[in-house]
């Protein structure tokens, strides 16, 4: 997978590299709260978040100025501004030229907000009126985080009013608007499903974000700083997220919203759009699409089961269906991100892409009347389908159960191949057995048995090799052992285990397997495996076996005759003097396990069975049958139950 820009998917021969992270810059603005501006940059060769902020958004709503707000009187309010005079409703004669001063904004903008958190429309129109455009985009984006929430007809048409008189006032900054909402109707929309309090969501978004960047790579300053960036820009959407739930009379809850109340929202939104018009690029949607998406991936690990298909997400999937109709073009970056971080929920609202539309015509429609394929018709008129076997494959490297079935049994992934070979090779067994377990076909688990093989993992081979037909592993037994040679990277300890363990059934068949490689010119066959089985396996190995297996014999004899040890050995046991013969080759071989031993312990083994009076058992192939022969000979203290077949 390669990486410009943006997140690009790639083919089949993907990398898996972590997606975007995001990094802000605050400092204090004059509404009173800090000023964020939210960028995404590259952790390490284009790693960071998928969701990138290019402008600056007000982050944390003081007490004071929000929650304090909804308690104090409508009479307090009124009676400061009369105390300010014409200085509040009045403006400078030079207009918007002349820049108001930072004391003057903050105490504007903290009206304003009490205003706005009161619903008293009249008096906040009064306070634009003193405004300068920066102070105006600021009442913007506070007026736009409001819309999520609308509980009646009469609050839409008031903040909808008072967002239009904002624009024809002088706002212009609807791109941080844009983001700054999405990102916070997203944590709204997610709060809905918790149970838990929002002072307790706190630490869990902080934990989770933890986890996230420690799952990417890249420098450890750049991360720690986007960590602490976005933990604050998320601690921004919960404050205000608890403050207007208090307001609404809610103890640091999230009130759920009614399927009225949704459309009230999704109405407003809507109507923010219109005004933009032409002034939200394409690269503001995708940006927004980003900002919405990104929260639900902090969010998933405390998801309700079934989050994704009832009410809470209707919001989200509203608001999607609207920023993709923008021109958002990053639905399928999205959805890849949030399979491979295993967020199921935003998993399901991607693939179902349907939701509550509202249209162009009354400002509400019925909230049944939803349009379940509307979401896929932009998707497929801006080339934007998800990619779900791509998505399968990154939901499977970092093990996200949940999310791969998801993905099977939702969105129809049929591409198992991929994942499953590189898991095998990775050795990660939980993902092998859930693939084995789904169904593969004959050939797939042939070639994730070669992948565990040539990389060496021993376990996952072992749990492969029987769930793999004996007639494949006849047919391509050749092919089996040379591409595991060739990709073995050093090691061939999963070669040796498949030739212990009698991959194909017949002890004959895997020898003569394994000498003809030896025996092979074939330049696909790799240096190291052609000299590992001519050493080990070959049917010359065996011959050398045996000449070895002689030659010991022959030491040993010399030993008992000429030895000049002051222990004698022609004065111990019989069973002793065996052991001290063959107790290394017996204990090799025990060692080794396996259903046959390699041609050269065999070789050794059967001439020792010979010198010991056993008979010629070069027919013999099994390696439990020769030891068998061996252990009647030797000291029963010293004979342990041999792992061999």
């Amino acid at each position: 997978m390669e990486k410009g820009s943006e997140f690009v998917v790639g083919s089949e021969n993907m990398h898996l590299e972590e997606p975007w992270f995001t990094g802000m810059d605050t400092e204090e603005t004059e509404m009173g709260q800090p000023n964020s501006e939210i960028q995404g940059f590259r952790l390490e060769k284009g790693e960071a978040s998928n969701m990138v902020f290019s402008t600056e958004a007000p982050l944390v709503i003081k007490e004071s100025s929000t929650s304090g707000s909804c308690s104090c009187s409508l009479k307090k309010i009124k009676s400061t501004v009369a105390a300010k005079g014409s200085e509040f409703c009045q403006k400078d004669k030079s207009g918007h030229d002349k820049k108001l001063s930072r004391q003057y904004r903050i105490e504007l903008g903290q009206l304003f907000q009490g205003a706005v958190s009161s619903h008293d429309w009249e008096l906040a129109e009064s306070l634009i009126l003193s405004a300068d455009p920066q102070t105006l985009n600021d009442a913007l984006c506070v007026t736009l985080d409001a819309i999520w929430f609308l509980s009646t007809q009469q609050e839409l048409y008031g903040i909808t009013d008072l967002i239009k008189k904002i624009i024809a006032n002088g706002a212009y900054d609807f791109t941080r608007a844009a983001l700054r909402t999405s990102f916070l109707a997203s944590c709204v929309s997610a709060c809905q499903s918790r149970t838990m309090s929002l002072a307790d969501t706190v630490t869990v978004m902080a934990q989770r974000l933890h986890e996230r960047l420690q799952e990417c790579h890249g420098d450890e300053v750049l991360k720690a700083e986007a960590g602490a960036k976005v933990q604050k820009f998320t601690e921004w959407a919960l404050k205000c997220i608890g403050s207007h739930s208090r307001c609404q009379g809610s103890n640091d809850r999230v009130n759920h919203c009614s399927a009225i109340e949704i459309q009230l929202q999704l109405t407003a939104f809507k109507t923010f759009l219109d005004l933009a018009g032409n002034q939200l690029t394409g690269k503001d949607f995708t940006e927004a699409f980003d900002a919405a998406c990104f929260p639900l991936t902090l969010f998933s690990s405390s998801f309700d089961a079934g989050w994704a298909s009832g009410i809470s997400a209707t919001v989200i999937q509203g608001l999607l269906d609207m920023l993709v109709e923008g021109g958002a073009d990053n639905v399928n970056q999205c959805f890849l991100e949030a399979s491979r971080f295993g967020s199921t929920e935003l998993v399901r609202i991607l693939l179902q892409g349907g939701g509550c539309w509202v249209g162009k015509g009354s400002p509400v429609e019925p909230v049944t009347n939803l349009n379940q394929d509307l979401f896929k018709q932009i998707a497929q008129r801006n080339s934007l389908d998800v990619d779900v076997d791509l998505a399968l494959g990154f939901a499977s490297h970092y093990c996200k159960i949940g999310t791969m079935e998801c993905l099977v049994e939702e969105g129809n992934a049929m591409a198992f191949l991929g994942p499953l070979m590189r898991a095998a090779e990775r050795g990660c067994m939980q993902v092998v057995q859930w693939f084995v377990k789904r169904g593969c076909r004959d050939m797939e688990l042939c070639l994730a048995l070669t992948a565990a093989t040539s990389s060496s993992q021993v376990g996952v081979a072992a749990y492969l090799l029987p769930h793999v037909p004996k007639h494949v592993l006849t047919a391509l037994s050749i092919e089996i052992l040379k591409a595991a040679g060739e990709r073995s990277g050093g090691s061939l300890d999963g070669v040796a285990f498949l030739l212990h363990s009698d991959f194909l059934g017949d002890a004959a068949a895997t020898y003569a397997v394994a000498d003809s490689i030896a025996k092979s010119d074939d330049e696909a066959v790799a240096p190291e495996l052609r000299a590992f089985v001519q050493e080990h396996w070959s049917e010359a190995a065996f011959l050398d076996g045996l000449k070895q297996g002689q030659e010991h014999y022959m030491k040993l004899m010399r030993i008992l005759k000429r030895g000049e040890s002051p222990i004698c050995l022609r004065d111990l046991p019989a069973p002793l003097r065996v052991g001290i013969a063959y107790m290394p080759l017996y204990r090799e071989c025990v060692e080794v396990g396996g259903h046959l031993l390699s041609q050269r312990l065999r070789g050794q083994l059967v001439e020792a069975v010979r010198m010991l009076g056993g008979g010629s058992l070069e027919e013999v192939s099994q390696g439990g049958e020769l030891l068998a022969t061996l252990e009647h000979h030797l000291p029963p203290f010293l004979v342990r139950a041999p792992s061999v077949g």
